[in-house]
């Protein structure tokens, strides 16, 4: 972590989210970076570009990290939605440049390429883009810009759309912010990337529109990582579901190689019960560099990848990072349906209260020395696709901590 306590002795990082899901707005709780108030942003009605411009004018830093739908548009959602030409998004767009001449920081920025169908002026969007990438090539110098693209399913136009930009473009969305912060904060990082099963690299996945080896080469890229064969800083496991038992193994024959993280792909919104199982009954999960399920494969495979480099070498910081994945795993596999069976849309504060009950009823892992323990739920922006946790970790004896040898593995 010493390239982050680098960045912020020199005058910190300014984050500026894609809006305030969990997803986007959770870097804001790691203590890596100044962020707007949280006032600024209101949730499914999308965050103030006025004022969020004032905020930024007016924050110092050595590194800048932004969403340029949220600065132009007011959020992902309003991306698609705004009737904003282009050239009054671009107009909100130059206090990027401002910033950066201010304060003579290096600036890393992405911009979506929005859903299909969703969008209704994709030729705004792209067009903004396109002039993005226009920029002269001075204020370009020491900072990175890319496109990720949202939802590629079968009918969409984004990847085509992708490919006219000159700038670097990937799948995802929701996770581009952490793998800014990546970027910035610990370029260079060594990955290893392993796979479950190895077919599934060439196999195009749903979602991102193109082969998963292609997918996390792009993701790797993004962080200004590198793909290595050995002597890797991190190791990323992108796991298919096609086999939990050998990915158990994965992880426990790799960990005294390098640390690893696990982006679960297995499912959209939600981890796969069996690995999970492998992982907390040989003490395996705790010991991870990182766990995603949260998303779509890039949105895991990102946060994995941020979330594992970021993280390194501050076991505090990863195990409430574990903690909180793993408490995103439980709402995708047991508190969304639920939540879903019994309260329409929006959601009142009762939704919170009852499944606050009635996840207390599951168990929770313990951690390295601590034992989660949730202590609070909420619904941002009142609907079932996104929860926010509050929890702690109670410190425990570890004759407490009921773990099975790390030699055997539980038969399937």
């Amino acid at each position: 972590m010493w390239l982050v306590g680098a960045a912020l002795a020199e005058g910190g990082v300014v984050y500026l989210p894609l809006d305030d899901r969990p997803p986007s707005w959770s870097p804001c709780s790691w203590g890596i970076v100044t962020c707007p108030p949280p006032e600024l942003y209101a949730g499914r009605a999308g965050a103030d570009p006025e004022r969020l411009e004032r905020w930024l004018l007016g924050a110092s830093g050595s590194v800048l990290v932004a969403s340029l739908d949220a600065l132009a548009y007011g959020g992902l959602v309003q991306s698609r939605q705004s009737t904003l030409s282009a050239e009054e998004a671009l107009s909100r767009l130059k206090t990027v440049i401002t910033w950066k001449l201010k304060n003579d920081g290096a600036v890393y920025a992405f911009g979506i390429i929005p859903r299909h169908p969703d969008a209704k002026d994709r030729a705004r969007n792209l067009a903004v883009l396109r002039r993005v990438q226009e920029w002269p090539e001075a204020l370009q110098e020491g900072s990175y810009f890319e496109v990720p693209w949202d939802d590629a399913l079968p009918g969409s136009p984004a990847i085509q759309e992708a490919g006219t930009l000159s700038l670097p473009t990937r799948p995802g969305a929701d996770e581009a912010g952490q793998l800014m912060l990546l970027r910035a904060l610990r370029p260079g990082l060594r990955v290893q990337v392993l796979y479950d099963d190895p077919a599934a690299a060439q196999a195009v996945i749903r979602y991102d529109g193109i082969p998963l080896e292609d997918s996390v080469a792009r993701q790797v890229r993004s962080a200004g990582a590198f793909l290595v064969e050995r002597n890797p800083d991190l190791i990323l496991l992108a796991y298919s579901g096609h086999n939990p038992q050998k990915a158990a193994l994965l992880v426990q024959r790799n960990l005294g190689q390098a640390p690893v993280a696990i982006a679960d792909i297995a499912q959209v919104n939600r981890g796969d019960p069996k690995l999970i199982d492998y992982l907390l009954r040989l003490r395996l999960y705790p010991r991870l560099a990182a766990y995603t399920c949260w998303g779509t494969p890039a949105n895991n495979l990102g946060s994995a990848l941020a979330q594992g480099g970021l993280f390194l070498r501050d076991p505090q910081s990863r195990q409430a990072r574990l903690a909180e994945n793993y408490l995103q795993y439980l709402y995708g596999q047991v508190g969304r349906p639920w939540v879903r069976e019994r309260f329409p849309e929006p959601l009142r504060e009762e939704a919170a209260r009852y499944l606050f009950e009635r996840l207390k009823q599951e168990p929770l892992p313990f951690m390295l020395g601590t034992q989660l323990e949730l202590t609070g739920i909420s619904f941002p922006w009142k609907r079932t696709f996104e929860a926010a946790f509050s929890y702690q970790l109670v410190p425990v004896r570890l004759s407490q901590e009921g773990a099975e040898p790390l030699t055997t593995l539980p038969g399937r």
